[in-house]
């Protein structure tokens, strides 16, 4: 096994934060893409760059970052945009001959018509057709975002509850460990999906929250309109055979977040 540096883009956020002492602890030296100057330490070295910044300057910032690497995985993703950024890395891991690039992009990235999955789906098609040996893993929603979106809603006098609409949260630890498992092994494709143990209506997921919370609040069903509606009824954004299960449960999250 080579022991240059892991090339780790997104270092620094939900799921790099769990990934780059993964990597450290499998004695791997990691390089992160920082849009900001960081200090070097315990193994990890930062390169500041931006994906999304200016087209020139990025791609002379990760040529900078590549210099050595042979694995690269890709974390780095927003709102909107993610597609641009991964053409951007693709190109300059070709430029560096890179042999393996590691992508995480969403359950259902090919099926939700919503600008954030079809980017998803856009910067997978950018990987998988790079002519470079890959690796792409498609994960449900993290507990952190169920979390954020539930605790917003339950703010609300009445709290919305989409019909219909279901989620699989999985736990960013997990996706993170299945990513090291999968950096660290040679190249293999499109890999089985990753979601959570149980599958939730949104209503239920608010309703678990709240309970943990030891609150209360009346939830009004309403109905998400139009293609992406269906989408969801349909359950687009699950895969609910052939997925590879976390263990961690919703409950589980919620006692060890709100303990905190």
């Amino acid at each position: 096994m080579t022991n240059n540096p892991v090339l780790v883009t997104g270092g620094t956020g939900t799921l790099g934060r769990q990934v780059v002492p993964l990597l450290r602890a499998a004695g791997r030296p990691v390089r992160v893409l920082s849009r900001q100057e960081r200090t070097a330490a315990d193994g990890v070295t930062y390169v500041r760059g931006d994906l999304l910044g200016d087209p020139a300057e990025a791609a002379a910032r990760l040529d900078e970052a590549l210099a050595g690497v042979d694995t690269v995985l890709h974390l780095a993703g927003g709102p909107k945009g993610d597609d641009a950024a991964t053409r951007l890395l693709v190109a300059a891991a070709q430029r560096a001959g890179v042999r393996h690039l590691v992508y995480i992009s969403v359950i259902g990235a090919d099926r939700i018509p919503l600008g954030y999955f079809r980017a998803k789906h856009a910067a997978e098609e950018a990987v998988a057709g790079s002519g470079l040996p890959y690796t792409i893993l498609r994960a449900a929603q993290f507990h952190d975002l169920a979390f954020t979106v539930v605790e917003k809603m339950a703010k609300l006098p009445v709290v919305p509850a989409p019909g219909g609409v279901r989620w699989q949260p999985v736990d960013v630890r997990e996706v993170a460990a299945r990513l090291v498992e999968l950096t660290l092994h040679e190249p293999a494709g499109m890999v089985p999906d990753l979601a959570g143990p149980a599958v939730y209506e949104m209503g239920e997921l608010t309703r678990r929250y709240l309970e943990a919370r030891g609150r209360s609040r009346r939830q009004l069903p309403v109905r998400v309109p139009g293609k992406v509606g269906r989408a969801y009824r349909a359950g687009e954004n699950l895969t609910l055979a052939g997925a590879e299960l976390g263990r961690r449960t919703w409950e589980e999250f919620l006692a060890e977040r709100l303990a905190a």
